[in-house]
C-alpha cells in the first residue's frame, strides 16, 4: 500500500529534483489511530493525543479534523482544542501552513520520543510516494546516540509494520538494522555518524536524542550530521526531524530552539523555510508518568530535573573555553615534536585500569612564558595496563623524562608500575577540575603551542563548567563522554617548570626548579633539591 502524493519535479543544474507533497492523502494521526495501519502497534491513542497534534502540524495537515479525540467531546471543542494545544506547545505560534522542512521536539525523558521516532519513520516509508529512479534506493534514516538505543528503535519500527495486516505486505527483507520495503524505500536505524549519510538518497533523517550524540572527532555531532544530510534532503525535499531531551545550551537542537521556538518562518527571518520547534515537560506528552518520580528528581537536583523531565535546556552549564581560543593555539600540521637536547621535558599521565577509559600521556616543555606540547599518546580500552606503562616508559626514555606527574585518584598501582621501569610517579595535588581551571588562562592568553590533534580540540571545547547549588564551579566532560586526552594535556602544560637550566658539559641535568605549579607536589628530594642525573 502506498500513499498518493503530489510530486513537484524540477530541474536544477541538469539534475532532477523530486519534492514530496506537503499534504499526504492519509494524515499521520489517522495512520496512527487506524488499527489496520500503524495504530495496530500503538494501541489506545488517548495517552498519545498531544503527540498526534504536533505531528499532524509538522506535516502541514490542518488541525481542525484530527483523529484520536474523544467521541464524547462536543464538535466545537474537537475543532478548537488541537489548535489551542499546539499553540501551548509551540510557544504560541500559529500552526505551519505547509509541511515543515525541519521539526525539533524538545521534550522531557520517558515521553515516548523513541517510539514516535519509529512511528514517523514507518509513516514516511510506507505512506509517501517517492519518485525513485530505476534501481535507486531511498533511505529513511533514524540515528540515535548508541547501538543499544538504535536496536530499541529498530524493534519499534519492525513492530509497527509487522503488526499491521496491510503494511506487513510491503516488507521485502529485514536485516540487523534495515527494513527494506517493496516500494524501494529502506528504513535504516543506526548510531549517529555523519559519514554513513554521504552518497545515499535521503528521504528523511530522524535524529533521536540528538542532544546526547557523541563523537570524539566533532565538538557538535548533530551539527556535523545535519550538514552531511542537508544536500541530499534538499534534493529529495526530505525532512529533518529531531526528538530529544534537552541538555546544554549548544548544538543544533539548541540553535533551532533559540532561533525558531514560538516563531513563524517570517518572524524567524526566512519565510521560505518552515522550522517547527516544540517544547514541553514529560507529563504533557506522557500523562501516565508517575509524578512522584519527577518530584523526587527535582528535590535531588533541580537543574538536572528541569532538563531531564521539564524539557528545558540547562542554565547551570557553560562552555569551559571557546573552540576558537583552542584553535588559535594549534601549530597546524604538527602532530608530534621530536626530542631536542636543549629542552627539558616533563610528562603527565592519566592512568586507567584498561576496561573503560583510555590511558593517556602528554609531554611538554617550556620556553620562557610559552609552554609547548610535544607528544600525545592515547591507548583506548581494552588494554593491559602493564603493557601500556611499558610502552610509555620507552617513550619517556626517548625524551629523557625520569619523573611522571599523574592523576591522584588512580590509586597505588601507577607508582609501582612506573617504578618497575625506573620512573617516579608523582600524584598531582590538583583535582582534574582544578587542572582545567588553572590551564584556562594559558589557552585564553595563547601562551601555549598545541599539537594538531582533533580529539584534543574536541575534548577541550566540549568541557563544561558546572555551577553547583553552593555556588562552587566544577569543570568536567559531559555525561557519557571522555576527557582523558584533555586531562593529561592540561596536566602536562601545568607541569612544565617555570625556570629551566639547560645542561652543558658534566653539569647536573636538572637544576633546582620552581615546581610549585604542580600544586605542592614535587619530584625533589627531602632537602628540596632535584635528584641529580649526570648529563651524558
Amino acid at each position: 500500500m502506498t500513499l498518493t502524493s503530489h510530486l513537484d519535479c524540477r530541474a536544477a543544474g541538469g539534475r532532477r529534483i523530486v519534492r514530496m507533497a506537503s499534504t499526504p492523502a492519509i494524515s499521520i494521526d489517522h495512520a496512527l489511530t487506524d488499527p489496520s495501519l500503524l495504530g495496530a502497534a500503538l494501541g489506545n491513542p488517548e495517552s498519545w493525543r498531544n503527540w498526534l497534534v504536533v505531528l499532524r502540524a509538522a506535516f502541514g495537515q490542518p488541525l481542525e479534523h484530527m483523529a484520536g479525540l474523544p467521541a464524547a467531546w462536543p464538535a466545537e471543542i474537537r475543532r478548537k482544542w488541537p489548535r489551542q494545544m499546539f499553540r501551548q506547545l509551540a510557544g504560541d505560534r500559529a500552526p505551519p501552513e505547509k509541511r515543515a522542512d525541519e521539526a525539533h521536539f524538545v521534550i522531557g525523558r520517558r515521553s515516548g520520543k523513541s517510539r514516535m521516532a519509529a512511528a514517523v519513520a514507518c509513516y514516511l516509508a510506507c505512506f509517501a510516494e517517492h519518485k525513485l529512479a530505476r534501481g535507486e534506493t531511498g533511505f529513511i534514516v533514524v540515528l540515535s546516540p548508541t547501538r543499544a538505543q538504535s536496536a530499541i528503535i529498530f524493534d519499534y519500527c519492525q513492530g509497527f509494520i509487522e503488526a499491521s495486516p496491510i503494511l506487513r505486505q510491503q516488507i521485502d527483507s529485514i536485516s540487523a538494522d534495515e527494513i527494506r520495503l517493496t516500494n524501494g524505500v529502506v528504513i535504516s536505524v543506526t548510531p549517529a555518524n555523519y559519514r554513513t549519510l554521504r552518497g545515499r538518497t535521503l528521504l528523511a533523517v530522524i535524529a533521536d536524542e540528538s542532544a546526547f550524540w557523541r563523537d570524539e572527532n566533532s565538538a557538535q555531532p548533530d551539527v556535523e550530521v545535519f550538514r552531511a544530510a542537508a544536500p541530499s534532503l534538499a534534493a529529495s525535499g526530505g525532512m529533518w526531524i529531531a526528538v530529544s531531551s534537552p541538555y546544554a545550551q549548544r548544538g543544533l537542537l539548541y540553535q533551532r530552539y533559540r532561533q525558531h521556538f514560538g516563531k513563524s518562518p517570517i518572524d524567524a527571518g526566512n519565510a521560505s523555510r518552515e522550522v517547527l520547534v516544540i517544547q514541553a515537560p514529560t507529563e504533557t506528552f506522557n500523562p501516565t508518568i508517575d509524578l512522584n518520580v519527577i518530584k523526587a528528581a527535582q528535590a535531588d537536583d533541580p537543574e538536572s530535573a528541569a532538563a531531564e523531565w521539564g524539557g528545558r535546556f540547562r542554565s547551570d552549564l557553560s562552555t569551559y573555553v571557546e573552540r576558537k581560543a583552542i584553535e588559535d593555539c594549534i601549530d597546524a600540521g604538527v602532530f608530534e615534536r621530536p626530542f631536542t637536547a636543549q629542552q627539558r621535558y616533563v610528562a603527565f599521565c592519566d592512568p586507567s585500569g584498561g576496561s573503560h577509559d583510555s590511558m593517556t600521556l602528554a609531554i611538554s616543555h617550556r620556553e620562557g612564558e610559552r609552554v609547548t606540547l610535544d607528544v600525545i599518546r592515547e591507548v583506548k580500552a581494552p588494554f593491559s595496563p602493564p603493557d601500556v606503562v611499558s610502552e610509555f616508559a620507552r617513550l619517556l626514555a626517548t625524551y629523557r623524562v625520569r619523573t611522571v606527574c599523574g592523576d591522584r585518584y588512580a590509586g597505588e598501582w601507577p607508582a609501582a608500575a612506573f617504578a618497575s621501569h625506573g620512573l617516579r610517579y608523582v600524584p598531582s595535588e590538583r583535582s582534574k577540575s582544578e587542572l582545567y581551571g588553572d590551564a584556562l588562562p594559558l589557552f585564553n592568553s595563547a601562551l601555549v603551542t598545541l599539537l594538531d590533534n582533533t580529539v584534543l580540540v574536541n575534548q577541550l571545547s566540549r568541557l563544561e563548567r558546572r555551577t553547583a547549588r553552593g555556588g562552587r564551579d566544577s569543570i568536567d566532560h559531559p555525561r557519557g563522554e571522555f576527557d582523558d586526552v584533555a586531562n593529561c594535556v592540561c596536566g602536562a602544560l601545568l607541569t612544565a617548570p617555570a625556570r629551566v637550566s639547560i645542561p652543558t658539559g658534566n653539569r647536573p641535568r636538572f637544576a633546582q626548579t620552581d615546581y610549585d605549579i604542580l600544586g605542592g607536589s614535587s619530584p625533589a628530594n627531602e632537602k628540596g633539591n632535584w635528584n641529580v642525573e649526570n648529563h651524558r
